[in-house]
């Protein structure tokens, strides 16, 4: 995975996956730009940003593992 936008905070990505746990929402994150997107599969990698375009956006679970290695 490349570097991680430094707005993207395990305690960031932590609320959205507990977010996730307690309602519809399906959140991910933009490495690169650190937009929120809504809509990403937990284990989505590489789907397009609605922001930057670049194709960034990590589902919350996903980057979550990441964080913690």
């Amino acid at each position: 995975m490349r570097k991680i936008h430094p707005t993207i905070t395990p305690e960031r990505v932590s609320e959205a996956v507990f977010l996730s746990n307690i309602s519809l929402e399906d959140p991910g994150f933009c490495i690169i730009c650190g937009t929120e997107a809504d809509g990403v599969e937990p284990d989505a990698r590489g789907y397009k940003c609605q922001a930057c375009g670049c194709m960034s956006v990590y589902g919350a679970e996903e980057l979550l593992m990441e964080l913690s290695l």
